[in-house]
């Protein structure tokens, strides 16, 4: 008689980046003979629906809740939602989360084990039965994905490396891209850049972008993409003389496009994180205010790389700059050369980088 799956309910609701980073520990638990849930928001669930790492993904409609408010028909649909993960009867519940809004799941899931981290913000360790030590380090030598793995070594796995998954494209969604890309010259390196991000103090300079743009214009062929909300901003970088995908891609279409490029260069974001997922293009991104430590692509040091420009003030982690004077001179930096010596180090276009 074999013995019975035990089931683990992960709870990781946003943001994007955050809940890819909990894809390794997804992997990891799912090797170990696991059968994993997965609470999830709007912002990830093209992350988590169809991987393969999870069984059970449950959507959380956060943003849809916040714009009606405190309502009876958003209690009901979180009652319809905690039904449906109940009916599992998780053995373990993790929250990776730690925030108030995933302090009410893991108090009513039903887990019997309720793991979460011992002085977590926002009294989200009230929703834990165990806790583990906060693996957080204040000099941010701790990577997102290892300290993800702390959850993990308490279960009494050893991680045996960083695996992404993600769910396969669609024929629809290979085809859909098959048409937005059909006229991109493909003699040539494909590097998408995605410029942008909702955090403001995260943007890189957008004049630093035009110089690296100028640079690699006739070398690459250059692919843009971001939201609606960010044609303006491509439109200047670019000067509108390259393909323009802003708003024409969901999470699952970008994924596959950036499946197809060879390099892919954003900010600290989320499209910086789904590029690093696929593990297919090389990736630059370029860190301002936050920490490359902990939420930058790693492994590959010929593939992957995470930049900031070294300032005294960096990182410091704020959405506002907290200088005085010289306010947001982080943005620009790193400086478009050292960028640019990065992409001829990738494609080894020159070897007189400066």
């Amino acid at each position: 008689m074999t013995d019975k799956k035990k089931k683990v309910l992960i709870i990781r609701l946003s943001s994007l980046g955050d809940v890819i980073f909990t894809v390794p520990m997804a992997k990891q638990l799912k090797k170990n003979g696991y059968e994993v849930g997965w609470i999830v928001s709007e912002k990830g669930i093209d992350i988590v629906k169809d991987n393969p790492s999870v069984d059970h993904a449950y959507l959380c409609p956060l943003q849809k809740w916040k714009k009606k408010g405190f309502s009876i028909s958003n209690f009901l649909e979180f009652l319809s939602i905690l039904k449906e993960v109940r009916k599992e009867k998780y053995d373990i519940a993790i929250d990776c989360q730690q925030m108030f809004k995933s302090l009410y799941w893991m108090l009513t899931c039903g887990a019997k084990r309720r793991i979460t981290i011992k002085g977590a913000r926002e009294f989200a360790d009230f929703g834990g039965n165990e806790h583990i030590p906060n693996p957080y380090k204040s000099d941010f030598s701790v990577h997102a994905v290892e300290m993800n793995y702390a959850f993990l070594r308490y279960l009494g796995i050893e991680p045996d490396g960083v695996e992404f998954t993600l769910p396969p494209s669609t024929k629809e969604i290979v085809e859909k891209v098959d048409k937005l890309l059909e006229n991109l010259d493909k003699s040539k390196p494909v590097v998408v850049i995605s410029p942008a991000t909702t955090w403001r103090l995260k943007h890189w300079d957008k004049d630093n972008w035009k110089q690296v743009v100028k640079y690699l214009e006739d070398k690459c062929s250059l692919v843009f993409t971001g939201t609606e909300n960010d044609k303006e901003l491509i439109s200047y970088i670019s000067g509108d003389k390259h393909l323009n995908l802003a708003g024409k891609t969901n999470v699952k279409e970008l994924k596959e496009v950036f499946s197809r490029a060879n390099l892919v260069m954003a900010p600290d974001s989320g499209s910086a994180h789904v590029a690093w997922a696929t593990g297919k293009p090389a990736v630059i991104a370029i860190f301002t205010c936050t920490p490359p430590s902990l939420f930058g692509p790693y492994g590959n040091s010929e593939k992957y790389f995470a930049v900031n420009g070294k300032l005294d003030c960096q990182p410091c982690f704020t959405r506002n700059c907290p200088k005085l004077n010289d306010k947001d001179t982080c943005l620009k930096h790193p400086t478009p050369q050292e960028i640019i010596n990065i992409v001829n180090k990738v494609f080894k276009f020159s070897e007189n980088v400066v």
